[in-house]
């Protein structure tokens, strides 16, 4: 007797919803926790499996919950990664506790030889075979097919066998042919052995080997050719699974790590050991999740539960009642026949329902007519909030300042004439808190209307800050503040309209820089530190501007200096040197020890007017990653270059052509002063507006008289790209509406 032992592998697979974490933290009937993988090709990974890729949270501890999905196919397959091989899944069932994995079958003919090499052991650790829904089969005329589990006792086998083909019938496996018996309980790993009496000698012209497999029911179905050749080489198999090895009882002992969540039954493994978490009836879900199972709204699905009357959920259950008038306990189909069937009062109540849907009309008539009268009521408060906008802006004032009080109060009507109802061929900037638009009054007069983007409680501080800080300046060289409008959505601000642009792009346009002179640029530096100077010393409170940078500086046709952009100033107190705030700035520009310790000072409009300054020297935007890591600073790269004496190399070109060598040196002295890193080792910046102011004074007395330029500094660096650049405080190049607190700027606070 030639003996011919098989080993059945079997390979699963488990796969939930699709090849991609799908988060699914909304939905009421999610299978995964949130944030987990739920899928893999066209099967869903249910709690308490979990993904290989997954979050250790996403699955429970024992290896057999954990899926591996093979992306490198199309779809993906999900496996189980064990040991001794990779097992295929096609279904996993919360509700029946089952997996349905794939099963692969070996031939031996009658010389030993392997006809088929595809198969493997099976040993699942707390996994179980199915004793209800798979069956053993072994198919040969000459066959004897027993399993024997890892101690190697024989669990279950067959005989099959027959002298003839014509012997043996399709679809019949009672042991002609084919044999095939029930699984034991609890087994949990297998191999298969096979043994023929006479070596298929007397068959072997239509048997010439034998096959044996344990398979889910009804997946195979017996033919007479498979004598000849088994085409049926992978069928399916069903695992039993639970929970841990303890039952309900002992389980439940211990509440932390017991599963079963709310709305549960909790049932005892008929196979293998462990218990099982089911929703309870009339509701539905995951059993395994936090959140539980969910009740069943049955009225909303009729064709599963069927009712004619009227329908109403209740937890866990429904109930199904006749309307008023009829007859019966309206569920059709429930055993006893019943339908709602109308009677006498089914006329009279339609009566009843057409005199209250008069009345209901009437109602709704007059609670229409009340909320018009409401709409009146508001409306003229709104007309009051008009007329004492001004009076209600002063009360956000510690103090009531006469430069408000003169501030026009605009109406909504003046304003949307003023732009042509705010048409886009007005708008002359653009920025992350709002629209500027270019108006004509009716005197006219040109003026810039800031219209905010959303109606929320900062935006309203910030427009009150910037009206407050800007009653609080008197001077030339800050743009002027006409007047507002309190009585639209969003709060109007109205500005004169200076109309040649930003400094910044007059420095970094191609077209521009080249009629900035040196003494323009002087000029300007100096008007710029003036104003400055007047914040921090001349108003009656203390004012940092807070966002000091070129694109908040604008030009009249004259090329007069104009500072705007006052929405993250700050007021300090008189007896205050310095504030703890949230960081506000623009990138490039800020002071790296405000970014630091969140302090705000004077000093800090200092460091930014130092950057302003070295931009009017170079040409250079003040952050642009086009230049090398080096570079992309232009303080540090210009400190740097100072140190190292290349000023000369750095400097825009059009001034070094001026050959004001010494002019250039001593402003570059003063914007490294401006640029120390320690704020109490900066100059303020009324000794900066002095500076300045000397050397411009010394400018205009020299005239064309120049020194002569070092031929050996004329060396320049290539001009940078001017047209593709990164400007962290966005496209708003207007200076009106450009706080760089809507921009991607990351904003540090003290914690203070």
């Amino acid at each position: 007797m030639v003996f011919h032992k098989l080993l059945l592998r079997v390979v699963v697979i488990g796969a939930f919803l699709g090849p991609y974490h799908n988060h699914m933290t909304e939905a009421v009937d999610s299978r995964t926790k949130p944030e987990c993988r739920s899928t893999c090709g066209n099967l869903s990974i249910p709690y308490p499996f979990g993904s290989n890729d997954s979050d250790p949270h996403c699955r429970i501890d024992p290896p057999s919950f954990r899926v591996v999905c093979d992306d490198s196919t199309d779809p993906p397959i999900p496996y189980m990664n064990r040991r001794d091989g990779d097992l295929q899944i096609l279904d996993v069932s919360l509700e029946d506790h089952e997996i349905r994995v794939n099963v692969s079958t070996i031939c031996y003919d009658s010389s030993g030889n392997r006809k088929s090499i595809s198969y493997a052991d099976l040993f699942l650790a707390i996994f179980p075979i199915s004793s209800a829904k798979n069956k053993f089969t072994a198919v040969g005329c000459d066959t004897l097919a027993f399993a024997q589990n890892r101690s190697g006792k024989i669990s279950f086998g067959c005989t099959s066998s027959c002298g003839d083909v014509s012997d043996v019938s399709n679809g019949s496996c009672s042991g002609v042919g084919c044999c095939e018996i029930s699984i034991s309980k609890n087994s949990f790993g297998y191999g298969i052995n096979i043994w023929g009496n006479s070596n298929h000698s007397d068959v072997v012209d239509f048997n010439p080997c034998s096959s044996a497999f344990v398979a889910e029911i009804g997946s195979y179905n017996f033919s007479v050719g498979d004598l000849k050749e088994l085409k049926f080489n992978k069928s399916t198999l069903i695992l039993d699974w639970a929970i841990g090895n303890q039952t309900c009882e002992e389980a439940k002992k211990n509440s932390t790590s017991f599963m079963c969540k709310n709305n549960t039954a909790c049932n005892n493994a008929e196979n293998g050991s462990g218990y099982k978490c089911t929703c309870s009836k009339g509701y539905q879900g995951n059993p395994y999740l936090d959140t539980g199972c969910h009740d069943i709204d049955e009225c909303a699905d009729p064709k599963k539960y069927p009712c004619q009357g009227k329908c109403e959920n209740v937890d866990g259950s429904y109930t199904c009642s006749c309307p008023k008038g009829y007859h019966g306990n309206g569920t059709k189909g429930n055993g006893d026949g019943q339908v709602c069937t109308t009677n006498s009062l089914y006329l009279m109540e339609i009566l009843v329902g057409v005199t209250v849907a008069i009345i209901a009309l009437l109602f709704i008539i007059g609670f229409l007519y009340l909320g018009h009268k409401k709409m009146k009521l508001i409306r003229l408060k709104e007309q009051y909030f008009k007329q004492n906008g001004g009076l209600l802006l002063q009360q956000q004032l510690n103090e009531p300042d006469k430069s408000i009080k003169a501030a026009k109060i605009f109406s909504a009507e003046e304003l949307e004439k003023a732009t042509n109802n705010y048409n886009e061929s007005r708008i002359v900037g653009q920025g992350g808190y709002g629209t500027v638009y270019k108006g004509l009054l009716p005197n006219d007069m040109v003026v810039a209307i800031k219209k905010s983007k959303f109606v929320d409680r900062s935006q309203i501080e910030q427009f009150i800050n910037e009206v407050i800080v800007l009653s609080q300046i008197n001077h030339r060289n800050v743009v002027k503040l006409l007047g507002c409008c309190l009585e639209t959505e969003v709060p109007l601000l109205v500005y004169e309209f200076v109309g040649n642009g930003t400094l910044f792009d007059h420095i970094h346009n191609p077209n521009k820089s080249s009629k900035l002179s040196w003494k323009t640029r002087l000029r300007i530096a100096s008007e710029t530190a003036e104003v400055l100077s007047y914040l921090h010393s001349a108003t009656s409170i203390p004012i940092i501007h807070r966002d000091v940078k070129s694109a908040n500086i604008l030009l009249d046709a004259n090329y007069t200096a104009k500072v705007s952009d006052f929405r993250a100033s700050r007021l300090i107190p008189l007896d205050q040197t310095q504030l703890f705030t949230m960081v506000k700035g623009t990138w490039g520009y800020l002071d790296p020890e405000y970014l630091h310790t969140s302090q705000l000072t004077e000093k800090c409009d200092v460091y930014s007017f130092g950057v302003v300054l070295v931009e009017l020297l170079t040409g250079k935007k003040a952050l642009s990653f086009d230049r090398p890591e080096e570079e992309r600073s232009l303080a540090m790269y210009f400190l740097l270059s100072l140190e190292n004496d290349k000023l000369f190399q750095i400097v825009e070109e059009v001034i070094a052509n001026e050959g004001i060598n010494e002019q250039v040196r001593k402003v570059a002295i003063l914007a490294k002063r401006c640029l120390t890193i320690k704020g109490e080792e900066r100059p303020t910046m009324k000794e900066v507006a002095i500076e300045l102011e000397g050397l411009r004074t010394m400018a205009d007395l020299t005239g064309d008289s120049h020194t002569n330029v070092n031929q050996e500094e004329m060396v320049h660096l290539p001009r940078e790209k001017t047209d593709v650049y990164m400007d962290i405080s966005g496209p708003m190049n207007t200076g009106y509406t450009d706080s760089m607190e809507d921009h991607n700027m990351p904003i540090y606070s003290s914690g203070r």
